[in-house]
């Protein structure tokens, strides 16, 4: 494997790649002052769509469809990326007692 393959179009275009790709920049960014003010849930969704979106005109694959599908893809991936983040800090403060 070579550093153009651990992060490409096709990658973050995948249900795994998106989502560890809106977890790894939501928990980054959620802190930037403007971006402190919007709700993480909705950040982690707007993430997503541009992610989505970018991925599949970059692989080739965008059409109005694809563009209105990425929408819906985003919201998946924005719930699953939350849910989990949520999941691990709980995990981490019952070992912390």
């Amino acid at each position: 494997m070579n550093i153009t393959e651990f992060v490409s179009w096709t990658t973050l275009g995948t249900y795994a790649g998106c989502l560890a790709m809106v977890l790894v920049l939501t928990q980054l960014s959620k802190n930037i002052p403007g971006i402190k003010k919007i709700p993480t849930q909705l950040w982690s969704w707007a993430l997503a769509v541009v992610i989505l979106e970018a991925a599949t005109y970059f692989t080739g694959a965008w059409t109005v469809e694809a563009g209105a599908l990425c929408l819906l893809n985003a919201a998946i991936v924005s719930l699953a990326a939350n849910g989990g983040y949520e999941a691990l800090e709980r995990f981490m403060e019952r070992d912390e007692v």
